[in-house]
């Protein structure tokens, strides 16, 4: 039996996901779910759900405590997963879009990479040591599973603080994209056998190839790129195809993700490019209110008894692993870890994400080699981002944020130093009480 603890429950439907596929795996039904978040009333409606699941299931013993009390939550688990967004919508991603926007810079989804991931970090990286703090107090032995965006950033940070925590960051655009991949070639998943690696959100399939019934192994790569050379992209897909056209490989994050992590879609000066390449500006706040006007409607139908809940499963790792590690089951899966030379050429303190084997004794990255020289420049661009942010966060020091946003891509391709600190220190005031002070 294990105990189970969601961070930041009251993201409901993504709870939803996780706990279906926990579920609904029979060797895992005893497991005691905590649940934890600040907001009382998205709480309470996850744990509404949360025993929907069990009754549909037929789960009658199912234990499930919600809690807006973390280190109860935390008291003895053994696994840990994270899905808060500090700040909020509002008043934190709101900010992180519109002040940027009064310097001239656009965003898409600014959760990752950029002026919006690097604050999104500076105020998550504290939250998350606060939490890996307890966890080595009141279940030290548990593991800590981060879906928290900006992936690599607070990957990178809980590796520099807290080594002896067992943690694995989590993301699903390598499996996403792989189904996707498969769709547009009007191929099987099944069929097809595929090698990623990288660092979160700039990972890139070395390898895309079909089994075929003679035993041969076809390489699907050929196909892809007549598709980029033809301009033939489907839609929302032009900017990945066209980095697949120049780089030779294809990128396993969305290419609304991607535009902003170079400086080659989004320019003020040239806001044809946007258009020309389908880059969906302000994507996330759009995104976020949309879902924002859902949830009345969506809390309605999950605290409905009479409406039945179907328990889907999804795509995302967590399950597997907590599978993995009660039953010694073998899982693969893609996981965030510290480098320690699985990518040869990249730096070994770097955060990256690579196939990791999962039974028993925990999380097993698997040594990759050397990705494409090219490739790994194009990481070696966020990996210099991601780095000043994480001395920023464990230094305090102001002068390593304005390094990081003056070492990004796309922001440095828009501003000029002197308006990249101030727009930092802009932020900073923003933000307030979200985040720490830097001096």
């Amino acid at each position: 039996m294990a105990k189970i603890t969601l961070v930041g429950a009251g993201s409901t439907v993504f709870a939803q996901n996780i706990l279906g596929d926990v579920l609904s795996n029979p060797e895992l039904s005893d497991s005691e779910i905590a649940l934890f978040d600040i907001d009382a009333e998205r709480l309470a409606t996850s744990e509404i759900m949360t025993r929907r699941i069990g009754s549909t299931l037929g789960l009658t013993d199912l234990r499930v405590n919600a809690t807006t009390d973390r280190r109860a939550a935390l008291q003895d688990s053994d696994f840990v997963i994270l899905m808060m967004q500090i700040g909020g919508y509002k008043p934190s991603t709101v900010t992180d879009f519109d002040v940027p926007k009064q310097f001239g810079l656009r965003q898409t989804i600014a959760d990752t990479l950029g002026i919006g991931g690097i604050f999104r970090a500076l105020r998550t990286i504290p939250v998350v040591f606060d939490i890996a703090r307890d966890m080595a107090e009141l279940c030290p032995n548990a593991l800590m599973m981060n879906y928290v965006n900006p992936m690599a950033m607070i990957t990178w940070a809980m590796q520099e603080k807290y080594p002896d925590i067992a943690y694995v960051g989590l993301c699903h655009s390598v499996q996403e994209t792989s189904t996707h991949l498969a769709e547009v070639l009007g191929e099987d998943i099944t069929q097809i056998d595929y090698r990623a690696a990288g660092i979160n959100h700039v990972s890139f399939f070395s390898e895309f190839t079909k089994r075929l019934p003679n035993g041969e192994i076809k390489d699907l790569y050929p196909r892809l790129r007549e598709m980029a050379a033809a301009g033939d992209a489907p839609k929302g897909d032009k900017v990945r195809f066209e980095v697949m056209k120049h780089f030779g490989h294809f990128v396993t994050e969305s290419s609304e993700h991607f535009s902003e992590y170079t400086p080659w879609f989004i320019k003020q000066a040239r806001p044809e490019l946007a258009a020309q390449f389908e880059v969906p500006l302000d994507e996330y706040i759009t995104r976020c209110e949309d879902q924002i006007s859902e949830w009345e409607t969506l809390k309605a139908e999950l605290e409905d008894e009479s409406r039945p809940l179907e328990v889907e499963q999804s795509n995302e790792y967590a399950a597997g692993i907590i599978h993995g590690m009660v039953t010694g089951t073998n899982h693969l899966i893609y996981g965030n870890v510290r480098n320690n030379g699985l990518i040869e050429n990249l730096p070994h303190n770097a955060a990256v994400e690579v196939a990791c084997h999962v039974d028993r004794n925990g999380i097993q990255p698997i040594k990759f080699g050397k990705v494409k020289p090219q490739l790994a420049a194009l990481m070696r661009w966020q990996i210099n981002v991601q780095e000043a942010t994480v001395e920023a966060a464990l230094t305090s020091k102001r002068e390593h944020i304005y390094h990081a946003a003056m070492l990004d891509p796309h922001t440095a391709a828009e501003l000029s130093l002197d308006e990249i600190r101030q727009l930092c220190d802009a932020m900073i005031d923003a933000h307030g009480n979200y985040l720490p002070a830097y001096h």
